[in-house]
């Protein structure tokens, strides 16, 4: 006996079991019996009758058990009733019974809870899939700023729930979430409508969601246009979308676009005649007069529903619901448990056995097999439910009349046809509703206002990127990568030191090999003339050291340029500290020598010895031996080491050397400047003799351009942190070459040169100063 709730369910329940009863395949000589009573979508209504159903066969009392094994209720499955709240209630009831219900309405996502409902069935999809179909729909349109609205039961609270939690990881905002009441006649029941309306056109969406029986939904419609609510893209379900009741309210054309989902189902062969036939016998008082009797004999063993207006019922007031989407489902849920009870019984063409089944027996069958309806398979999933997917289906209007104009299909994914549909714009082109545009790749959301769907796109800056779309800001790099800005994903950073082959190290490197070509072109020079007057007031040998000292010097700087290591850092600064200390170093005898002939002419012819002649030799010695023991001290306390910059560039790592210790640094160039700073005091005041060359005024000019060099290069040096820093040494080592050159060494090879009649002794040495140096 199986259980269906309302007209037209009720019709197709009675011809699938008619359908069952004359088949030879299906069920052979067995007939199925039914009980049918209307729940009138009421909680209270639809327990009288579950209850009758849980009463021990043949008797009017529920057992009440430990083993409900052997225990044999009134009836073998129940079919319906049609809504979630209804079904929510009566599953409970025959869940511990084991008795199978299948529900043909019932998409509440509570009810696919098979631990709580073991033995409940539906053959519609859930509430679930009918949101993600949705939200799909909301996605391709990109509408991400809708309201949604629910009727105020089981039905229109469980999908809203889940439409809001669905729509918060898709990136879709809501500007407005209500709830309209199923009893149009409660006293506030008018005003809650009103207040959701002027609600929705506060928010200014463009896009309403409706989870909602017809009644509400109608409701809801008539308040919106009566208010001018203005048109929008009503975005229905199959629970109000295929109603004639909200189709024909007064100027509906005037609420917008509306779309929604249906279920997808097949045909229903012969369905239509049958109800014509069954009609045609219901007009006849003999049927009527039947019903009557049949009820007054049911009263006292069940319920009293008897039909009251039965010969008033027309197959005009009807013909229009007989829908193949309304009654599929009760169909195929009827054939569920039909084919499940074929199993169970142990069926062969030829018949069934007539053994006695008990209600969960049958469980196992409709979990574990397909069934065959009409040429269509359908298999109950884990949570009980068929997914035959959903239909999108446009409100068409053609001279007034309503037609539905399937426009999409739903099956796990959404394909649209979206010329086939005409929006209500002026262009017949899809509205858009958004409180925020979409951000592209690259864009993080920055939150305005108090709502926090509302929100500017803004670039992701350099050395960050945009990790995920729903992301509120951009994530960095890591420290060895970057990315610029507007960027998706990091980039691996290149390495940034002084290349050889790009224009300014090949510039530097070339004025490298003139001044080296300079500094070995006047060694050659002078000696050449080394034995003549000028070279030997110059320092003789020792002016030819000074010069190998440069050439080693200005070569250098090739140790700024390519990829730097520790040992070159480390290099860089004891070759430049010891090749100007060699230099520096011929210079100090040749200065203490004019102090004395200068300062103390009295003592000089028995001074000058000390550093003249080969122990001129010993203080440049010792001169560079001082610096070498400084270079060991500026190795042990800290030299000048590689290091990685990711900082000072955004897209590549700085290979520099940087400075560990100053005060090593200090120490190792400060004996130069000490030096410097010596010959400087003891030259600077000598006065030109008249008539000869002042050998001073070179050493003078060197040690005072050296000193204002290391004031430009400490200040520049100290600040620099990128590639520059590496070209200011070479360019300070060069100055420093160059300075050396023309003050000291150039004037006297333009002499040599230029004017050779000068390089005489009288002109080149006076009585004040020492003999030549040979």
């Amino acid at each position: 006996r199986l259980f269906p709730d309302g007209l037209i369910w009720a019709l197709g329940m009675r011809f699938a079991i008619d359908q069952i009863n004359n088949s030879s395949s299906l069920l052979p000589g067995i007939t199925l019996g039914y009980d049918m009573y209307d729940t009138c979508f009421e909680p209270l209504v639809a327990l009288q009758p579950s209850l009758l159903f849980l009463t021990r066969k043949g008797t009017t009392g529920i057992g009440v058990l430990c083993n409900y094994t052997e225990y044999q209720p009134r009836v073998t499955a129940v079919i319906g009733p049609h809504k979630s709240g209804l079904c929510l209630v009566t599953a409970k009831l025959f869940s511990p019974f084991l008795i199978p219900q299948v529900s043909y309405g019932a998409s509440s996502e509570a009810l696919s809870n098979t631990e709580l409902f073991p033995s409940f069935y539906r053959t519609v999809p859930s509430d679930k899939n009918l949101v993600e179909a949705v939200v799909l729909l909301l996605n391709q349109f990109g509408w991400n700023w809708v309201a949604t609205v629910g009727s105020d039961d089981e039905y229109g609270r469980g999908a809203q729930a889940l439409f809001l939690s669905t729509a918060a990881t898709d990136n879709i905002c809501i500007a407005f979430e209500g709830l309209i009441p199923t009893d149009l006649a409660e006293p506030r029941a008018k005003k809650q409508l009103e207040d959701t309306v002027r609600l929705i056109n506060s928010t200014q969406v463009n896009v309403v969601v409706l989870f909602a029986y017809s009644l509400p939904a109608q409701a809801l419609l008539e308040h919106s246009i009566k208010m001018g609510l203005g048109k929008k893209v009503w975005i229905g379900t199959e629970a109000w979308m295929l109603s004639d009741i909200a189709a024909t309210i007064p100027n509906i054309q005037s609420i917008g676009t509306v779309l929604g989902f249906v279920m997808r189902t097949g045909t229903l062969p012969g369905f239509q005649e049958y109800v014509a036939e069954l009609f045609s016998s219901a007009e006849q008082e003999e049927f009527c007069q039947q019903a009557r009797e049949r009820s007054r004999h049911m009263n006292a063993e069940v319920l009293d529903t008897h039909c009251q207006h039965c010969d008033r019922v027309t197959l005009g007031d009807i013909w229009p619901m007989l829908s193949v989407t309304v009654v599929q489902p009760v169909h195929v849920a009827v054939y569920s448990v039909a084919h499940a009870l074929h199993r169970a019984l142990g069926c062969t063409s030829r018949g069934c056995p007539k053994t006695p089944i008990r209600s969960w027996q049958l469980l196992h069958f409709m979990n574990t097999f397909p069934f065959e309806v009409n040429g269509q398979s359908f298999r109950f999933d884990q949570s009980h439910g068929t997914n035959t997917g959903y239909k999108l289906i446009f409100w068409a209007w053609k001279d007034g009349t309503l037609t539905y104009l399937p426009v999409g299909d739903y099956d796990q994914s959404l394909y649209v046809h979206k010329s086939q549909i005409q929006f209500h714009t002026a262009d017949q082109k899809e509205p858009t509703s958004e409180c925020f545009r979409r951000c592209q790749p690259g864009q993080f959301r920055r939150i305005k206002g108090f709502n926090l769907c509302c929100y500017d796109c803004t670039d992701c800056s350099e050395n960050t990127f945009w990790s995920s779309t729903d992301s509120t800001s951009c994530s960095p790099c890591p420290q060895h990568q970057w990315a610029p800005a507007r960027s998706t994903r990091c980039h691996e950073r290149g390495e940034r030191f002084l290349f050889w082959h790009e224009p300014l190290a090949v510039a530097l490197v070339t004025l490298t090999a003139l001044t080296a070509s300079l500094s070995a072109g006047t060694a050659l020079l002078f000696l050449r003339h080394l034995q003549t007057p000028l070279v030997q007031v110059a320092g003789g040998s020792r002016s030819l050291f000074a010069l190998l000292c440069l050439l080693l010097q200005s070569l250098s700087c090739c140790l700024y340029v390519g990829r730097p290591s520790g040992a070159l850092c480390a290099l860089q600064q004891l070759s430049y500290a010891l090749c100007l200390n060699g230099c520096f170093s011929t210079f100090v005898p040749k200065a203490l020598q004019i102090t004395l002939g200068t300062e103390f002419p009295r003592r000089a012819p028995r001074l000058r010895r000390w550093v003249t002649h080969g122990r001129a030799w010993l203080l440049v010695a010792s001169s560079l031996f001082i610096q070498a023991s400084l270079c060991l001290c500026h190795l042990h306390l800290g030299p000048d080491s590689l290091v990685t910059d990711y900082k000072s560039l955004s897209r590549e790592v700085l290979l520099v050397c940087g400075t560990q210790s100053w005060a090593a640094f200090a120490l190792l160039h400060g004996y130069n400047s000490c030096l410097a700073f010596i010959c400087f005091l003891c030259t600077f005041m000598v006065q030109s003799p008249e008539r000869r060359y002042n050998v001073a005024r070179g050493i003078t000019l060197a040690t005072l351009l050296y000193f204002v060099i290391w004031i430009f290069f400490l200040v520049i040096f100290v600040t620099l942190r990128t590639v520059l820093r590496a070209v200011t040494q070479i360019c300070t080592i060069l100055a420093t070459t160059w300075g050396i050159l023309a003050t000291y060494f150039v004037p006297k090879c333009y002499i040599l040169v230029v004017r050779p009649e000068l390089n005489t002794g009288d002109y080149c040495q006076s009585l004040a100063e020492e003999e030549p140096e040979g």
